[in-house]
């Protein structure tokens, strides 16, 4: 994937389609995405009530999205970063650290009360993914998105090795979104093919890593 011209270079439709798929699969969101999948699709809480099932959707709605933005949003409003969109480096550190303390709550949450494996792996993950992408951030501005999607993408790798079930058509559509999302975010944003690429191997590298110690 080579670096594409400036947005300004595209249509405008191309510049809204590239912000549209960017704000649907914005890294707050993946999470509650993947809470829908497990609790609805392939039915990680059976014994649990429909009640129950809403509850856990919640939790990881406050832990991985109302949290994280309200505590950006806070950020803003003291002056702390420039940008509600985080486009520097700088305006990145506080937000990740923030988001740090939240994701190893939301996974200590998980592993204490006895979640399936696949829930606390994925709780790890994402703390690792916030973990090395502000050590990461060092360096270069790597892509939330992509950081979430390779999270995402080797998260249902690896639980199609954990069950019986097909996950071949949800692998392929995650790809598919991660290849999409992944030409957006050079589209919509500033990120280089560098930062774009970086971010999908770091979080397949976390995902990996908290899938052999969750």
């Amino acid at each position: 994937m080579q670096d594409l011209p400036p947005s300004a270079n595209y249509h405008p439709l191309v510049r809204i389609g590239a912000k549209v798929i960017s704000y649907i699969f914005h890294p707050l969101f993946i999470p509650v995405y993947v809470a829908f999948f497990l609790v609805y699709e392939v039915r990680f809480f059976p014994d649990k009530t429909d009640w129950q099932h809403k509850l856990i959707i919640i939790q990881f709605f406050v832990s991985y999205t109302l949290f994280p933005m309200v505590a950006t949003l806070l950020c803003k409003g003291l002056g702390f970063i420039d940008s509600i969109h985080l486009r520097s480096q700088r305006d990145r550190i506080i937000p990740y650290v923030i988001c740090e303390i939240f994701y190893f709550w939301a996974w200590y949450v998980f592993k204490s009360n006895h979640f399936p494996k696949e829930v606390v792996m994925f709780g790890l993950a994402i703390f690792l993914s916030c973990s090395f992408g502000l050590i990461l951030n060092i360096y270069l501005k790597v892509s939330m998105h992509t950081l979430a999607l390779g999270v995402l993408t080797t998260f249902l790798f690896l639980s199609g090795t954990m069950t019986d079930m097909n996950y071949g058509p949800y692998i392929s559509l995650t790809l598919l979104v991660a290849g999409i999302t992944s030409t957006a975010r050079l589209i919509d944003s500033d990120h280089t093919s560098a930062e774009v690429y970086t971010g999908l191997f770091a979080g397949a590298l976390c995902q990996l890593v908290a899938y052999l110690f969750a």
